[in-house]
């Protein structure tokens, strides 16, 4: 398993990871049921939940998958 991931991503990397503003990440932990983790005021990810979470999510159509 590579470094990227293994280790736990700030909201920062999901962004850049997804494509998407922090805005966009909020709105998905609060109503999307993203997987999320706060650790004191930071939240963190593991990159292989968020590739679950937007397989499975519907998010992408049959094409993108």
């Amino acid at each position: 398993m590579s470094e990227i991931e293994d280790r736990w991503l700030s909201v920062d990397d999901i962004c850049k990871y997804l494509g998407v503003s922090k805005d966009t990440v909020y709105k998905w932990i609060d109503k999307q049921g993203m997987p999320a983790y706060r650790i004191g005021r930071l939240w963190k990810f593991k990159k292989r939940q968020i590739d679950a979470w937007v397989e499975g999510s519907g998010m992408l159509t049959d094409s993108e998958k």
